[in-house]
């Protein structure tokens, strides 16, 4: 365990200063986006109440009110969330990847550290993680502060009040911040399953080298199916013989035994195939 843990600072350590990057871009992105839309809506309500002579009634009956709903969609605030989403999924390959194609290749030193060799796996998979969440509790707490500043931008009278929970019905950031804890273990187990699997199609790249490309490419494409068995058996065997909860249940018994199936072979691999 105090290895595992030792190779999960290790990884978390050599991503950091990129992360921290992503964090400083986040936040600063996230309050232009915000300052940028209350500055331009009161300017917008200022020219049209004092210029044009619009009362603050027929101004908002136009208009609208202000509310963070109303930024989200702006660059500044979505394109970091787009960037930090796609330098996460570049960096499952990368974090494989480096060990092998790095400056100084690494992987040998790597998997000669006197440990079970699963634990380079677990610690890679957990380095994903917690990066990911991270990202997703930053978001959380730029939301709330982004509200704030709303707040303290824009009159009461302009103002709707928002509430964290209402991010959830709107795209992007509904996949990002789901509605209960179900969805929440739902969208990030599964994300979980996905990263598995990738992973495992790595190592047998790596273990077979070009051969090794087209296992990982059938081995994806197997896991996808198996995911997929009890809807294609529930729609053309069987036709709407399960109910809904049944059909999600045997859903989420097809996602552990392929993530148990990625981890398992992911462990073979590392132990009996993998070169260095």
């Amino acid at each position: 365990m105090n290895r595992y843990l030792k190779l999960v600072n290790f990884e978390f350590n050599r991503f950091l200063i990129f992360y921290l990057v992503l964090i400083g871009i986040t936040i600063i992105g996230q309050i232009i986006a915000v300052v940028g839309k209350a500055k331009q809506y009161m300017n917008q309500a200022n020219n049209a109440i004092f210029t044009e002579g619009m009362s603050k009634i027929a101004f908002i009956d136009s208009y609208g009110t202000m509310s963070f709903i109303n930024i989200y969609h702006n660059f500044w605030f979505i394109a970091p969330i787009m960037l930090c989403g796609a330098t996460l999924v570049l960096y499952v390959f990368f974090i494989w990847y480096r060990d092998w194609f790095g400056k100084n290749t690494f992987s040998y030193r790597l998997f000669m550290v006197p440990t079970n060799r699963l634990n380079i796996y677990l610690a890679k998979l957990t380095t994903i993680l917690l990066f990911t969440l991270g990202l997703v509790a930053l978001q959380i707490i730029l939301i709330v502060i982004g509200d704030q500043i709303l707040k303290w931008m824009i009159p009461d009278e302009y103002l709707t009040e928002f509430s964290l929970m209402a991010i959830s019905n709107y795209d992007e950031l509904g996949i990002l911040l789901p509605k209960s804890i179900l969805g929440f273990l739902l969208t990030y187990g599964g994300g979980l399953v996905i990263v598995c699997v990738i992973f495992t199609a790595i190592l047998l790249e790596r273990s077979y080298r070009f051969i090794g490309i087209l296992y990982g490419l059938l081995y994806g494409a197997l896991s996808c199916f198996i995911f997929f068995i009890p809807m294609l058996f529930n729609a053309f065997i069987v036709v709407d013989y399960f109910y809904p909860l049944e059909l999600f249940i045997l859903e989420v018994i097809a996602a552990v035994m392929i993530l148990a199936g990625a981890i398992w072979i992911g462990n073979y691999l590392l132990k009996h195939k993998i070169r260095v």
